[in-house]
């Protein structure tokens, strides 16, 4: 797996929130969460940061919320996952040619990193982007996803414009595409469909080598 530092502190804010958040919850994971899944996927798919109550409590992207719903399901649905669901590190779910991390590996107050937070982790998302073969495909969920990936590629944000659905060419022959990111406020307002995601999964499965 690319390098990934389980003890990080590099960041003060969101070191004292976990911090906090292991006071008031012993039982949660309340630690950087470590990227999930197949170590040499061709499907590099990349969130936001932990949920509070998701991969914050669980240890794994994804797992044990809301978000994860669609995202698993989805997964399933197109082969990348063995199973639709995901409620715990120890469910026995597997992916494959697929990989899940987070442009932020630790929960912000609120969901909400700050630019600088965002920054300081990209040495993180950098070294697992230059580890994928050529032809790989980079799902960005979301727009902080999205920039967080050009920003480990040194590119300019003006000439990469987020937009649902859309495919970008990266250095090194990979695809960056775009999605609107799997939480509970885009899919129950209908701003992502069940359909609208699975074309986006399907269009990633269509590019991979």
């Amino acid at each position: 797996m690319p390098e990934f530092n389980a003890a990080c502190r590099i960041c003060p804010r969101l070191a004292t929130h976990l911090d906090q958040v292991r006071d008031s919850h012993p039982d949660y994971h309340a630690a950087p969460v470590a990227p999930f899944g197949d170590p040499d996927a061709r499907l590099l798919i990349i969130g936001l940061a932990p949920g509070m109550h998701g991969a914050n409590r669980t240890g794994r992207p994804f797992t044990g919320d809301h978000a994860g719903i669609l995202l698993y399901q989805t997964l399933y649905d197109h082969g990348f996952a063995s199973h639709s669901d995901a409620v715990a590190r120890d469910d026995g779910l597997a992916l494959r040619n697929c990989r899940i991390t987070n442009a932020v590996k630790c929960l912000p107050p609120k969901n909400k990193p700050t630019l600088a937070e965002v920054n300081s982790c990209n040495t993180y998302l950098e070294a697992e982007l230059q580890g994928l073969a050529r032809g790989s495909v980079v799902l960005a969920l979301g727009t902080v996803a999205h920039r967080a990936v050009l920003r480990a590629f040194k590119l300019k944000q003006a000439d990469y414009p987020f937009r649902h659905g859309r495919r970008h060419r990266l250095p090194g022959g990979l695809h960056l595409l775009d999605s609107y990111h799997c939480s509970r406020y885009n899919t129950q307002t209908g701003r992502l469909t069940p359909s609208m995601f699975a074309a986006v999964i399907r269009k990633a499965k269509a590019l991979l080598p």
